[in-house]
């Protein structure tokens, strides 16, 4: 992830142009209560409540002196930082039906339901998605893989999908803030001045503690479902994926492609790009597709006649045409939120943020509450670690604040936390991808909930936080 713009400093903003605290809260709360009675209350898509947000947005940037041309650039900067979120959700949408056709993700269904059980589920599937994500840098394709195969088996074995999402989610977060193959994790330490190895270091310990609590927590919730394992529904499932999918070894051939690139370091989208054409290979030669059929699946996705309903559903999926409704989401909130940083809005609050801070410990506290809001008012994670960690450098120097402490704060608050905001990238594409709504597996994505409060904690206790205050600070004339 390369950082193509700097995000404006409420220095940067012409004092006729600036707007006032008072003022720059106008436009976020309409965005509150447009998607507030937009979808809680009348029920519609987020398209629509996003777009009376970007209307008023818009207009409230025209009342402060901007000129249209400066909308656009807001924009343009915007959907340019989030275009390889937008790629990434376009392949993988293909990739998950060619793992289909080619019998990958039934596969890996067929096998785990012979492997775990209701009692263990939960948190072997945490653990296994923090390894894989650690390993291939990357939570969303964890996620749109590994997390598609694992509600499967979920299903299978009468485990709530919600839970099996909130527990694959958390793990997929987990191993993704401590990879240094991660975007998010290069990005967080490159914005902040922070060596990469420094800020894993610095981020380990509030992540084995948020981690070890969520998977604890998915334990406690395993034994819920213990004694419970629906012998013939299983049977069932399998005997359903094995009469439609030849199930042979050579089926994991697009798994090994695609996480063996990402372990030697290829990037994300190359490696997701190889994986699509494994599967459609896989799908042609072992499964016995013609050519143009393999690459349908991928265009349209995937309609099994298994002879069960329920494997039908599982392993019904859109294709790349499929990812149309995620997409045009995220392209409104990649807007929403170019227009609130292009007015000033944003770097208004960071700066009134930054004057109440007190203490060392408020001010990392402070950094992770702003990373959370700019998540839910730009819905993505990069901007809601570009924003404050640029803006906030000169006042972690003046608190004596190595700037690690900085680069956990944002990707500890930032990272993970956008998955829990239903109109966010991460939140939309999670959901879209597992076909559980956002809202329905917050519950249980605990590690989302956990890594901020950590957060909080330790900077509250002042565990290994210099304590430095106010009153310590270099004053500066206004």
């Amino acid at each position: 992830m390369s950082l193509d713009f700097t995000p404006m400093t409420i220095d940067d903003i012409e004092p006729e142009r600036r707007p006032s605290f008072a003022l720059a809260l106008v436009p976020v709360f309409a965005v509150v209560i447009f998607l507030g009675i937009g979808s809680a209350v009348l029920g519609l898509d987020p398209h629509v409540p996003l777009l009376w947000s970007i209307v008023f947005t818009g207009a409230f940037g025209r009342y402060l002196g901007y000129r249209w041309n400066d909308l656009y650039e807001g924009l343009e900067n915007s959907l340019l930082m989030g275009l390889q979120a937008l790629l990434i959700i376009f392949t993988i949408y293909g990739l998950i039906a060619t793992w289909v056709g080619a019998g990958t993700i039934p596969a890996m269904m067929y096998y785990g339901l012979k492997l775990l059980n209701p009692t263990v589920f939960l948190p072997v599937a945490a653990v296994l998605a923090a390894i894989v994500a650690f390993s291939i840098g990357s939570s969303w394709t964890t996620v749109g893989t590994l997390g598609v195969a694992f509600v499967g088996i979920g299903q299978g074995l009468g485990v709530d999908p919600a839970m099996t999402v909130g527990a694959v989610i958390s793990g997929a977060y987990a191993g993704d803030k401590q990879s240094p193959l991660s975007d998010t994790t290069n990005l967080a330490a490159g914005v902040t001045n922070t060596d990469l190895y420094a800020h894993i270091r610095r981020m380990r310990t509030g992540t084995a503690i948020a981690f070890g609590l969520a998977v604890a927590g998915f334990a406690a919730l395993g034994l819920r479902t213990s004694g419970e394992i629906p012998v013939d529904r299983v049977a069932e499932i399998q005997t359903a994926l094995a009469g439609t999918y030849d199930l042979s070894v050579l089926v994991f051939l697009p798994l090994a492609v695609t996480f063996g690139l990402a372990l030697y370091g290829y990037p994300a989208l190359p490696s997701l790009v190889a994986g699509v054409f494994a599967g459609a290979i896989t799908t042609i030669l072992v499964q016995g597709t013609g050519f143009v059929p393999a690459w349908e699946v991928f265009m349209y996705g995937t309609e099994p006649e298994t002879g069960t309903e329920l494997v039908n559903e599982l392993l019904a999926t859109g294709g790349l045409t499929g990812s149309a409704w995620t997409i045009t989401i995220v392209v409104a909130a990649l807007t929403l939120g170019g227009l609130l940083e292009r007015t000033g809005v944003l770097a208004v609050l960071a700066h009134n943020l930054s004057q109440g801070v007190t203490s060392s410990g408020t001010l990392i506290a402070g950094t992770g509450i702003s990373a959370i809001a700019i998540n839910a008012l730009t819905a993505q994670q990069y901007m809601s670690i570009v924003m404050p960690g640029m803006t906030l450098r000169n006042l972690y120097e003046e608190f004596g604040l190595d700037s690690d402490e900085l680069s956990r704060a944002v990707e500890a608050a930032g990272t993970p936390t956008g998955a829990l905001i239903p109109w966010h990238a991460g939140g939309v594409f999670m959901a879209s991808a597992t076909g559980v709504d956002t809202l329905a597996y917050a519950p249980f994505y605990l590690f989302g909930i956990l890594s901020p409060l950590v957060l909080f904690a330790m900077a509250m206790s002042g565990r290994g936080v210099p304590t430095t205050d106010r009153t310590e600070r270099p004053q500066h004339a206004d």
